[in-house]
């Protein structure tokens, strides 16, 4: 049995019954995910003349749903329901044409299947091509024909076209430049509540564009964009807030807006709720949250945010510094031009910090910082083609980093010229230009500098006696700064080596100076002044403390007499074991009569047990450094097979050796031997 509405429907002429038409179908179909099907219901629509199908249609191209992804066929239908009056389609082909529309290589993009076709297809690809792309798989920037399609639908009242609008008056875009026009379409959209509009409105009178900076009014547009969400009107006003820019400063408020706005991914909101965290400035300090900000905002290519996680994670923010994550982030920052980072960079891999070492990526990196201005990254560079390290060796091109390094004030770097032109070390010696590039270093106040001059001063052949006051007053500028070297040298200066009168109780005060800071070759020198039994301040016991701090420091010679001391019992209580323990260190470090009598010690017993073996091996070691005696006593072992496979011939030739600097006992082991002294 019918129910009453059904029987209405039966009797109700055809005409009179509500039956959706083929647009609304093709929308319940779009809904359904049915792409095809509602394709086919719009090109009915269309047919009859209805503009929002071709509307829909060309946004179907635009996004690919149910067609091949093509703007062209897109633009195509825009362009037909636009003219039918259809707004959207209006707005759409206007943001087209103000684009345009090239599509990039890739998997299944336009230009790669173009491409492939045309290898597979030969010269039919061409009429396949314009049966699948008919009109074509690019548009074409046009901006006068989007100034004309964006003012029709502004025109028509879309908010979101009068906002565009005012943009392109606002830069002249297909049009004159006209700021009052701008102001007028950006009050159009804002009257409709448009966040886009409102923001643009805050930018007009932030900058003042066509109107009187009122930095009042500008917060005033901000907020309202903000309170609809928009993203850059939230983080315009934050920035309002931090810096107090129109209204007291709030850091509270604008830590909630760029909060707000970094819940949208925005990278400079992430950006700075992220130093706002790390700093605790208007919220909370939370360091892993600002990490994780930072982050987020690195991860978007956000400069300043990439430069901050770098000096976050070196620095150690709150924990310790994970300088493996530095050098990831201070390499991408250098990657992008930074200058710092670049150095930084240049640093770690000559120094393994973060990454391992890498000195051909230290050079690049230095190389790199130097060639956008960092003035110790030329120097660094100059250092490094200049020992060929990471790069070939290179003097010419190290004198024109240290050129640009000393342009930059680097002292060291003025030091260094002067001492390649003095030396003459790859470029032809110019002691005129040594001298003022000493000279210039010098000025600077560095000691090095000063010493350098100052001994360079001392070197020249033309009257050195006329530079001594010069020499004396640059030595002792750096000496009082408490510079060894230049201590040492102005005791050197006061024994009279080169000229004037010696003064040894000053050399003795400069020598006391610069042995107390630990200049080795000082106490060396001030130990064997005060040895010097003829000397008016000869002094045993202080002789013994000075060789005894030098040899504790490595200097060969001064172990070498303290040995001789030692096994003496001058200045100290004799202990001969003492002594060999000395005359070893001595030897070990290449001091040729310390071998020797190391080898003899060692021979004998003397202070060691007897070890004829260690002793072959050490006078060997001295008769390779032309040692007569020690060329002798390694003949005689060799003859005896004293600590050593005898070997007669081997023994015949070390007492050649030996012979040949005319020792006496040489020549007469050849003759007990019956072998002829042969010239070399």
């Amino acid at each position: 049995m019918l129910s009453p509405r059904s029987l209405l429907d039966w009797i109700r002429p055809a005409s009179a019954t509500s039956r959706p038409g083929p647009l609304e179908q093709g929308v319940a179909a779009y809904e359904r995910g049915k792409y095809l099907e509602a394709i086919g219901c719009w090109k009915l629509a269309s047919e009859a003349g209805e503009a929002e199908a071709g509307y829909r249609i060309g946004t179907l191209y635009v996004k690919g749903e149910g067609v091949v992804r093509s703007v062209p066929d897109a633009v195509a239908w825009y362009e037909w329901a636009a003219r039918l009056g259809n707004v959207e389609a209006q707005f759409q082909l206007g943001l087209i044409f103000l684009h345009g529309d090239k599509p990039l290589l890739g998997p299944y993009r336009h230009e790669t299947w173009r491409r492939s076709s045309a290898v597979r297809l030969g010269e039919k690809a061409s009429d396949i091509h314009h049966l699948v792309f008919p009109y074509g798989t690019i548009v074409e920037r046009d901006v006068e024909a989007a100034f004309g399609w964006i003012s029709a639908a502004a025109e028509r009242g879309k908010a979101e076209a009068q906002t565009v609008l005012g943009n392109m008056y606002c830069e002249g875009l297909g049009c004159e430049k006209d700021l009052g026009a701008a102001l007028g379409w950006y009050l159009a959209g804002a009257d409709q509540n448009c966040a886009a509009a409102e923001f643009a409105l805050g930018d007009v009178y932030y900058q003042g564009k066509g109107v009187p900076v009122d930095f009042e009014q500008a917060a005033v547009w901000y907020r309202k964009a903000a309170e609809r969400d928009h993203v850059r009107a939230q983080v315009a006003l934050a920035f309002m807030n931090l810096k107090g820019t129109g209204m007291p400063e709030a850091p509270t408020e604008a830590a909630r807006l760029f909060h707000n706005a970094a819940k949208h991914d925005d990278a400079i909101a992430l950006y700075n709720i992220g130093l706002l965290r790390l700093a605790g400035h208007g919220v909370a300090k939370d360091v892993d949250r600002a990490e994780t900000a930072l982050r987020k905002a690195a991860r978007k290519d956000y400069f300043p945010a990439i430069q901050a996680l770098a000096d976050f994670y070196s620095h150690g923010a709150g924990a310790e510094p994970d300088l493996r994550e530095a050098a990831v982030w201070y390499e991408k920052a250098a990657e992008r031009g930074d200058v710092q980072a670049q150095f930084f960079m240049g640093r770690f891999y000559a120094t393994g910090t973060g990454v391992g070492p890498n000195i051909r990526q230290a050079a690049k990196w230095f190389e790199r910082a130097a060639g956008n201005g960092h003035a110790t990254a030329a120097f660094n560079i100059a250092i490094f083609y200049l020992n060929g390290s990471g790069v070939e060796r290179n003097v010419k091109a190290a004198i024109e980093w240290f050129e640009r390094a000393s342009e930059g004030g680097i002292r060291a770097a003025q030091l260094q010229l002067g001492k390649l032109y003095s030396a003459g070390n790859g470029v032809p010696r110019d002691h005129k230009r040594a001298g003022e590039w000493l000279s210039k270093a010098a000025a600077g106040g560095d000691p090095d500098a000063k010493l350098s001059y100052a001994l360079f001063l001392l070197h020249q052949e033309e009257g050195p006696t006329e530079r001594l006051e010069q020499v004396r007053s640059l030595l002792s500028e750096a000496a009082e700064t408490g510079h060894a070297p230049a201590a040492f040298q102005l005791g050197i200066l006061e024994m009279g080596r080169f000229g004037g009168p010696a003064n040894a109780e000053a050399a003795v005060s400069w020598f006391t100076r610069a042995a107390g800071v630990g200049h080795i070759d000082a106490q060396y020198t001030l130990a064997l002044l005060y040895l010097d039994q003829e000397s008016a301040i000869s002094d045993t016991k202080a002789a013994a403390a000075w060789m005894t701090e030098a040899a504790q420091a490595g200097h060969a010679g001064a172990q070498f007499h303290l040995a001789v001391m030692y096994c003496t019992g001058a200045g100290v209580a004799k202990d001969v074991a003492q002594g060999a323990s000395w005359y070893e260190a001595a030897a070990r470090q290449g001091h040729k009569v310390a071998q020797f009598n190391f080898a003899v010690m060692l021979g004998k017993g003397q202070g060691c047990e007897a070890d004829p073996e260690k002793a072959a091996e050490w006078f060997r070691k001295a008769a390779e450094q032309d040692m007569a005696e020690a060329q002798v006593a390694l003949g005689d072992a060799l003859m005896s097979g004293s600590g050593i496979a005898q070997d007669r011939d081997a023994a015949a030739h070390w007492y050649q050796q030996a012979a040949r600097k005319n020792n006496e006992v040489a020549v007469r082991r050849l003759n007990a031997i019956g072998v002829a002294l042969v010239d070399s």
